[in-house]
């Protein structure tokens, strides 16, 4: 197939998941045509059967704000038009679905049928989608799309209870390359540790976009208490608003020393392997990507119990759970694991298991596959 995909290729959730997609989708035999402001961050550019197609949007004087949405459904309607797409997958509901839609509107008039799938992450729906500003809009990109897919069970049901939609959503979970994503050798797991710890140290790590809703400064705070009883350093990856507050807070507790921020990476598979436990208090998270890729690579998740996290870490056999703002908790179930070689073993082997089983690419990809197929059958039929 020839599949067009439009996400924000920033170093979110909702982004990564597009990236990788598209990735496997081109090694699968798809041609997969990116089109959106800037090149993904995951993309190299020397990928084979992937393209990219940048949106440039005018600086007219006349706009306060730049049209980029509709400067989107333009360049949509080009790409599918010129290199004869099957289908569009837009990824995150707000402007993507209605970008997808007027561009699907635009070349009806020439007799041409363009089919959108729309998969919602998470905050489209949680946090943007509720706002009243958007919420009518965003019902109607749900609407009006050809195929909806949500990462979990939890963000579908929120889906249908918070915007009273009655047409069907797929949950397609998140997924994970299981072979990017793997543990290193001994040798070279301890060539890398070195980098950040002394021997005998252990490695905490906590990955996010320093958004609020990320709490990254809790993970700080939860390390200054484990720090107290065990040996180790805190990495942390990732940029954001809060990364100075977090900064703050390691310098005022003493140890700025032990917490290494590392900003943001585009290898992140290369650095979770280094890693003894994947520290996530968020205070949402529709699937949790972030641990799903810790656990695939063997490192447990000491995560908060939030909206679809549960439907991927089985509290006491992956990772442990807790309320959000449990800091002593979390606390305390990190330093039993790091002090506990034999439990954080079955822990770390049951998480690359569980990504194995039920998460890696091999499964899921062909799930998207699938539902593709669904779409344009079903839509050729409706044309026809």
């Amino acid at each position: 197939m020839k599949i067009g995909i439009t996400c924000y290729p920033t170093y979110g959730g909702s982004g990564v998941v597009a990236t990788e997609l598209g990735i496997e989708l081109a090694a699968n035999g798809h041609e997969v045509h990116f089109i959106t402001y800037s090149q993904p961050f995951r993309l190299t550019g020397r990928e084979h059967g992937i393209f990219y197609h940048e949106v440039p949007v005018s600086n007219y004087p006349l706009f306060e704000y730049p049209p980029y949405d509709l400067a989107l459904a333009t360049r949509m309607s080009e790409v599918a038009a010129y290199y004869q797409l099957d289908l569009l997958h837009v990824h995150y509901a707000i402007p993507h679905s209605i970008s997808a839609y007027l561009a699907r509107q635009m070349l009806a008039e020439k007799n041409r049928r363009l089919p959108f799938v729309t998969t919602l992450h998470g905050t489209d729906i949680t946090l943007v989608g509720l706002d009243h500003s958007y919420l009518p809009i965003t019902r109607f990109g749900i609407d009006q799309s050809d195929g909806v897919t949500a990462i979990s069970s939890y963000l579908r049901d929120q889906t249908v209870e918070q915007f009273k939609v009655k047409r069907e959503i797929e949950v397609i979970p998140n997924f994970v390359n299981c072979d990017v994503y793997t543990p290193l050798s001994p040798e070279i797991r301890e060539a890398g540790r070195a980098q950040y710890a002394e021997p005998g140290e252990k490695i905490l790590i906590h990955l996010s976009n320093f958004r609020p809703v990320k709490r990254a400064v809790d993970a700080v705070e939860i390390f200054t208490r484990i720090v107290e009883e065990v040996p180790a350093r805190l990495l942390m990856v990732g940029d954001g608003p809060d990364r100075s507050q977090a900064e703050w807070l390691a310098r005022s507790k003493g140890i700025q020393e032990r917490v290494h921020f590392l900003g943001k990476q585009s290898s992140v598979n290369d650095l979770l392997p280094l890693a003894d436990l994947m520290l996530m208090p968020s205070e949402m998270e529709s699937f949790g990507l972030v641990a799903l890729e810790a656990m695939a690579c063997k490192v447990p998740t000491i995560a908060t119990r939030v909206g679809g996290v549960p439907e991927l870490i089985d509290d006491g056999l992956n990772g442990r759970l807790f309320p959000v703002g449990d800091i002593a908790g979390m606390a305390d179930a990190t330093i039993d694991l790091l002090s506990d070689d034999r439990k954080h073993e079955q822990f770390a082997v049951a998480g690359r298991q569980t990504a194995q089983q039920r998460y890696c690419a091999s499964k899921i990809i062909p799930k998207y596959e699938a539902y593709y197929e669904r779409v344009v059958e079903r839509e050729g039929a409706s044309v026809s």
